[in-house]
């Protein structure tokens, strides 16, 4: 008996990781598919500026193209989900951030000047670096569970009390939160992104629960038929557009680069929590092994943080014309002040506020004063009349 159970666990443990090798390799795969869809639409969009193209941009094949291959990356992201725990699969997001940079300076040919050089080319590769080795450390020590995602075990794990205390306590964050955000203006990018990332701890969970199922109604026994698969596709569906609405209020207040490094280290950091609890993807990991994947996973932190640190910060728009644009006039700002005040979303003169939509103020009745007309004098009358 000692040496059936023994058997019988060895080819678990070789289906484990098995299965977490193809679904390792389908993340980097479709990370890697984003990256580079979204430098061709990004090249696309460069071309059509710069030969003045008055075509819209969806008709060039550029874009289409960058398009399929998005789809494709992410149709590769879905079903890794379904063989690989969520541990692994939510830090692989890094393999984006790493691909987009090294492609936006050979495929992009974005380049630095000399003086920046020192500050900004070697940070993003050191932060490469420290990303490639964080990403090898959590993979190698990340968690080898195997489970096949069937609607029962769906149904056992929802109804289980650590994930309804979660849930519990996600919901409870989540309105504190949004009560601050939507009632008291506090328009802090961290309290926006925790928003998302409480909402992307519910995604992660419900997409690898319909992936799973519609992966194993494939392989197997259908799973379609279960009201939980339709439960965890509308709960996916929900939540991926209240994160993109989200991410959106986020993007007209922040910096691209600021909201890629906080959302990366957030979401990440709530999905791993949210496949602990769940799917207990912990619960056969040694302290040695778990230590360690959360090493990688600092270290990819730091990485990705040294990578978006480096990037280009685009100058605003400034609708006038400052002093040191024109040559030969002596700039009174050397220190980066501005001649005007800063633009507050008006184009008038001198950058004032906008109050175009404010109706004037009139006086009350009593406190108009009558106009009288000037009295004119004879030596002005005379000049009339010559007129």
């Amino acid at each position: 008996m000692n040496g059936v159970r023994m058997a019988r666990d060895d080819n678990v443990t070789e289906d484990s990781y098995t299965e977490n090798l193809i679904g390792t390799l389908l993340a980097i795969f479709g990370n890697l598919l984003v990256s580079i869809s979204v430098s061709i639409q990004k090249q696309g969009h460069v071309t059509l500026a710069g030969n003045k193209d008055p075509r819209q941009y969806y008709y060039t094949k550029t874009w289409w193209s960058g398009l399929m291959l998005m789809v494709l990356g992410e149709g590769a992201l879905f079903v890794s989900y379904a063989f690989a725990p969520l541990s692994l699969i939510a830090p692989l997001n890094a393999v984006s951030v790493i691909t987009s940079s090294i492609l936006g300076f050979l495929f992009l040919r974005e380049k630095w000047k000399a003086q920046e050089f020192l500050k900004r080319y070697i940070l993003t590769f050191l932060g490469c670096a420290l990303t490639a080795g964080g990403t090898y450390l959590f993979v190698t020590f990340g968690p080898n569970s195997h489970e096949k995602l069937n609607a029962e075990n769906i149904v056992k794990h929802v109804i289980a009390w650590p994930f309804l205390l979660y849930l519990l306590l996600g919901i409870i964050t989540f309105c504190l939160v949004l009560y601050f955000y939507k009632q008291r203006n506090a328009n802090y990018l961290v309290l926006i992104l925790l928003l998302v990332a409480l909402l992307g701890s519910v995604t992660v969970i419900t997409v690898k629960a319909v992936s799973g199922m519609i992966v194993l109604s494939i392989l197997g026994p259908l799973q379609l038929s279960y009201p939980i698969f339709y439960v965890m596709f509308v709960c996916m569906v929900a939540t991926v557009v209240f994160q993109a609405s989200f991410l959106a209020q986020a993007s007209h207040l922040y910096d691209s680069c600021l909201i890629a490094c906080v959302n990366y280290i957030f979401s990440t950091t709530f999905a791993i929590v949210a496949g602990a609890i769940f799917y207990q993807e912990f619960s056969h990991e040694d302290v040695l092994h778990i230590c360690m994947f959360l090493l990688g996973c600092a270290i990819c932190f730091l990485g990705v943080f040294l990578i978006t640190k480096s990037k280009r910060k685009v100058k605003s728009f400034e609708p006038y014309v400052t002093m040191d644009m024109v040559k030969g006039i002596p700039t009174i700002h050397n220190k980066g002040w501005a001649v005007q005040p800063d633009y507050n979303g008006s184009f008038s003169y001198g950058a004032l506020e906008n109050n175009d939509s404010v109706a004037p103020v009139t006086l009350p009745v009593d406190q108009e004063l009558p106009v009288s007309p000037r009295p004119v004098s004879p030596h002005q009358s005379s000049e009339l009349k010559k007129d």
